[in-house]
């Protein structure tokens, strides 16, 4: 009952609003003042930033100084966040998390792991099949820099969207429907439509969306069926370091110091759909095997229950220990 677990705070359907504008607020205004603050000291700084050109504000400072600032907005963000669950809706960490007792880090590494190695055996499949696509790029004191960078501020990147997608969203409007499915299918859209304004979409047009609306109902499905966000925030963000770390490509939403750059021509093709309707419902598979998930129907499209059988729900089992 990962969705139920906001009827251990206040979970009115105004203070999520209200919640999700600040969220807003503090992420898309507050949060940015120390990049335009930065962009706006540098020579064509502005204009760079008017123009939303990623590449642009990259050359301007630097991809290592501009990683961080874009990176920081999130972590202020999700600092947000868990203010907004502490003092606006009396909830938990814990409970916004998972509905098990207490989060299970295991699960978070497992996933970590898991979807590392797979990244980085695709990534260096298509070097060694197509390596004329690619420029090794390794500068040793930039990708140190970047290293350092992308391994303690990515996660908290991924774990802002997590929390607030797949999280305060995903509980809020369940509550608030009082099903599984529309916020299933709501978050998981709306995490691909952000998207649309990454250079990715302007280079391979809007078929690419299909790869980021597909990985966020699989973020959604795995968060249901495994009842808490673990195995999201695990997957999420090695699939973002990986991606920082290894390859980069002047039409990328992260333009880094990676080992290697893309130099191909982009081209949308059928690949896109591997990831979609083949790797994503193998993990599926495998997830599903070693946590031993049942009722498939009833987790990603059942009812959500009232707050009162909720907390009667936990009471009995409190009595029965």
């Amino acid at each position: 009952m990962y969705i139920e677990q906001a009827y251990k705070g206040l979970s009115e359907g105004w203070r999520y609003i209200l919640g999700i504008l600040g969220v807003l607020f503090v992420w898309q205004i507050i949060a940015a003042i120390p990049l335009i603050a930065a962009l706006a000291l540098k020579d064509g700084g502005m204009s760079a930033m008017i123009s939303g050109d990623i590449g642009r504000m990259s050359l301007v400072l630097g991809s290592n100084l501009f990683l961080f600032l874009m990176l920081l907005t999130f972590a202020i963000a999700l600092i947000s966040i868990f203010v907004i669950v502490k003092y606006l809706h009396k909830q938990s960490l814990t409970s916004l998390t998972t509905s098990r007792k207490k989060v299970d880090f295991k699960r978070i590494w497992f996933a970590f792991f898991l979807w590392s190695a797979i990244s980085v055996g695709f990534i260096f499949l298509d070097i060694w099949l197509s390596p004329e696509d690619y420029e090794f790029n390794f500068k040793p004191v930039p990708f140190i820099v970047l290293a350092i960078v992308a391994i303690f501020m990515i996660p908290l990147q991924t774990s802002m969207e997590e929390y607030f997608m797949r999280g305060y969203m995903m509980q809020g409007l369940g509550t608030m429907t009082k099903n599984k499915w529309f916020p299933l299918v709501f978050t998981s859209l709306l995490f691909g439509l952000l998207h649309i304004m990454n250079p990715e979409v302007e280079k391979l047009g809007y078929g690419i969306l299909v790869f980021y609306i597909g990985t966020g109902f699989f973020l959604g499905i795995i968060t249901l069926m495994d009842e808490g966000l673990e195995l999201a925030l695990g997957f999420h963000a090695a699939n973002n370091l990986t991606t920082a770390l290894l390859v980069t490509a002047d039409w990328t939403a992260f333009q880094t110091d990676s080992l290697y750059r893309d130099i191909s021509d982009p081209v949308l093709g059928w690949d896109i759909l591997v990831p979609v309707l083949v790797v994503f419902p193998i993990l599926l598979i495998l997830f599903s095997k070693k946590y031993k998930w049942t009722n498939w129907k009833e987790k990603l499209a059942g009812k959500v229950v009232s707050r009162e059988e909720f907390l009667n729900t936990e009471k009995e089992e409190i009595v029965q220990h």
